[in-house]
């Protein structure tokens, strides 16, 4: 039970993030590099204090490390990169399809069991995500913001496979974004210089960029790889299709948007999903969330 409410916990700080992201990009006008980098370093800087307060020091290089960092990246820019040009809604449809597809490979590879109730599970969730999100109308897709997206969800879906072999949590979280933080900061002054960014940013997006990178990404993030090595990479997966749903529930709660019965019909659809691939049982045992609980 314990493990659960860690998941719950964690899939509500993505949700959080996604929240604040619109916030602070539609809300408020930031330009997705900037809100990212911001988030980035503020991520790193709060990481790094609560490293020092408990740990007493920070272990910066590790096995995989490189790895992390390069997915890290990866995700931040290729989605920073896509989210100027592409629907939020058709945006997170392609980036959560590719995150499936990464981490059942991953699993796959692995040599993880997947029983049929979860691939079913899966699909349903996904199904259900297509119909929350797909846009009205007519859609157009510019294949440079899709494949950046898409792009988007490898980085994340790699992140979170290295992440199964974290032994330390917020250390290893911490080092990943302090090491990926002066690159991103890299980037940004890249597109600054190319004249590709608004020369002054709004103080209430960066505000918002500042809260989303300490607390719903760094320590979120943190949260997240103290549980992924106690679940299965298609589990972890397949319990993230419940973030858009979450911050959808959030933005009605926080930013005044409307309940809708497609929301409540497809979202339905998506936490059932979730719950009958995630808690279906195995043969001889509890759970796939028990399967790992002596690890981390």
């Amino acid at each position: 039970m314990r493990l659960v409410l860690l998941i719950c916990l964690t899939m509500m700080a993505f949700a959080g993030n996604s929240v604040l992201t619109r916030a602070g990009l539609v809300g408020e006008g930031m330009d997705a590099v900037s809100f990212g980098t911001i988030r980035l370093v503020a991520g790193a800087l709060t990481l790094l204090g609560l490293c020092l307060l408990l740990r007493g020091g920070l272990r910066l290089w590790g096995p995989g490390r490189a790895f992390s960092v390069a997915a890290l990246l990866l995700y931040f820019y290729a989605f920073s990169a896509a989210s100027d040009g592409l629907d939020a809604g058709l945006g997170a449809i392609i980036l959560f399809g590719v995150v499936q597809i990464t981490m059942f490979a991953g699993g796959l590879v692995k040599g993880e069991t997947m029983p049929a109730r979860r691939w079913l599970g899966a699909a349903l969730s996904m199904a259900g995500l297509v119909w929350l999100l797909w846009p009205d109308g007519a859609v157009t897709v510019s294949l440079w913001h899709g494949l950046s997206m898409a792009l988007g969800g490898v980085g994340w879906g790699l992140y979170s496979l290295a992440g199964r072999a974290s032994r330390d949590a917020l250390n290893a979280t911490a080092a990943n974004f302090l090491l990926t933080a002066p690159l991103g900061v890299l980037l940004w002054l890249g597109f600054s210089q190319s004249g590709a960014l608004p020369p002054v940013w709004d103080s209430t997006g960066a505000w918002l960029a500042v809260l989303s990178g300490a607390v719903t990404s760094g320590m979120g993030y943190a949260l997240w790889y103290s549980v992924l090595p106690r679940i299965e990479a298609s589990v972890a997966a397949v319990a993230q299709l419940s973030v858009p749903v979450i911050a959808m529930a959030g933005g009605m709660v926080l930013l005044g948007e409307v309940l809708t019965l497609r929301f409540v019909l497809a979202g339905g659809l998506v936490l059932g999903g979730v719950a009958l691939s995630v808690m279906a049982p195995k043969r001889g045992g509890g759970g796939p969330l028990d399967k790992r609980k002596q690890g981390g």
